[in-house]
C-alpha cells in the first residue's frame, strides 16, 4: 500500500475526466458476458407478459427463433430456456420432461436450426413438468433423491438429442452431476458441457420465476429440504467441491446479487466458471424502481451488472440481456 499523502497523493487525478476512468477500470463488462433467459409457451405467434415480470414475455417457439437472431446479432453468445408447461402434460412424476417432443426440446431444435452459432443453455429439474411443482419426485411429502436423478440424467439426454448445449442441473440432489456426466458419456454425448446451479439457495427472491413458468401455484409446502439455506456459506463450497469432482465444468450461483459473497468465494478457491443467476426477484426490483422513476434505469444495470463482474462472476444470467448488449454495442 502506497505510503503517499495528500496533497502528493490526489485520488480524483484518476476520476477527472472520462478517458482517464475508462482507462484505469479495474472491472468491465462486454455482451461476452451475457446468457439470456427466456421463456417458451406453446402456440404460434404468441408473445404473453408476465404480470409478476414487467418487460419480460413468454413466446412462442416461432417467435423465440427470432429473439435468437437478435441474441445473435448482438454477440450474446449463449440463451437459457424455460418452458411453460401446458396444465395437462403437469403429472406427478414430471414424465413430460423426458418427451423428446416437449416444448423445450422443440424449441431448442427450432433455435440451433435457425441459429447454430448461439449456445442453447437447458436447465435440468422436474418442477416445470410436475403437478406439485417440486423438482424431484414427491412421495408422502418427501423428495426422493436417487429416484429423481434418474430421471433427470434421461431428461438431460433427451436435451443434448434436440441440440442443447449446456446441460444445467438446478434441482440440486445429492449426486446428479456424477449420474448425467456418466449418462452422457455413455451415449457419446462426452463434449456436452454441464453447468452445476451448485449453491442454489432456498431464495425468496424466485417469486416471479415461478410464475412465469407455471409452477407458483402449485408448489405443495417449500424447497429448504433440497435448496441451500441463506445462512451457510461453508456449505455452498462443499456443494462446489462435490459438484466439480462429480463432472461440471462450470458452476452457477443462484440468486446472486444477494449471495455476491459466495460468487467470490468460489472463484477465490476453485478457479473454475463461475456463472451467477441475476434472478427474477433482482430483475423486478431494479425495473419496477426505474418506471416509478426511482433509479435511474440504464445506471442501474450496469452498475447491477459490474457488481457479478468485480466479485469475479465469469458470465452472468440477466433478462437485461439484450438491453444490457444493445447499450454495450452502441
Amino acid at each position: 500500500m502506497s505510503k503517499a499523502q495528500f496533497p502528493s497523493l490526489r485520488m480524483r487525478r484518476i476520476r477527472q475526466t472520462d478517458w482517464v476512468r475508462r482507462m484505469v477500470a479495474e472491472t468491465r463488462l462486454s455482451v461476452d458476458d451475457l446468457i439470456w433467459p427466456i421463456f417458451i409457451q406453446d402456440g404460434k405467434n404468441q408473445s404473453e407478459s408476465v404480470a409478476a415480470m414487467s418487460g419480460v414475455n413468454r413466446l412462442s417457439i416461432d417467435l423465440a427463433v427470432e429473439a435468437a437472431k437478435k441474441a445473435a446479432d448482438l454477440g450474446i453468445p449463449c440463451m437459457a430456456l424455460f418452458p411453460n408447461t401446458p396444465a395437462d402434460k403437469r403429472t406427478k412424476d414430471g414424465n413430460e420432461a423426458c418427451n423428446p417432443e416437449n416444448l423445450i426440446c422443440r424449441a431448442t431444435h427450432a433455435i440451433k436450426s435457425a441459429v447454430p452459432d448461439i449456445g442453447i443453455l437447458c436447465d435440468v429439474a422436474l418442477d416445470p413438468y410436475t403437478n406439485h411443482g417440486h423438482d424431484g419426485l414427491l412421495e408422502d411429502e418427501i423428495i426422493l433423491n436417487d429416484e429423481t436423478v434418474e430421471i433427470l440424467a434421461q431428461q438431460a439426454l433427451n436435451q443434448v438429442a434436440a441440440g442443447c448445449d449446456i446441460i444445467a442441473p438446478s434441482d440440486m440432489m445429492d449426486g446428479r452431476i456424477g449420474v448425467i456426466r456418466e449418462t452422457l458419456e455413455f451415449a457419446g454425448h462426452s463434449d456436452t458441457l454441464i453447468m452445476a446451479y451448485a449453491a442454489k439457495y432456498a431464495s425468496a427472491f424466485y417469486g416471479p420465476f415461478r410464475e412465469a413458468v407455471g409452477s407458483g401455484d402449485r408448489l405443495k409446502g417449500d424447497k429448504r429440504t433440497y435448496q441451500m439455506n441463506p445462512a451457510n456459506s461453508d456449505e455452498a463450497l462443499r456443494e462446489i467441491a462435490l459438484d466439480i469432482a462429480e463432472g461440471a465444468d462450470m458452476v452457477m450461483i443462484k440468486p446472486g446479487m444477494p449471495y455476491l459473497d459466495i460468487v467470490k468465494r468460489v472463484k477465490d478457491n476453485f478457479h473454475i466458471p463461475t456463472f451467477a443467476y441475476q434472478v427474477s426477484g433482482e430483475y423486478i426490483m431494479l425495473a419496477n424502481a426505474a418506471e416509478q422513476g426511482l433509479m435511474d434505469r440504464q445506471s442501474s444495470i450496469f452498475e447491477s451488472l459490474l457488481a457479478f463482474k468485480r466479485a469475479g462472476a465469469d458470465g452472468i444470467l440477466t433478462y437485461f440481456a439484450i438491453e444490457a448488449a444493445e447499450i454495450l454495442n452502441s
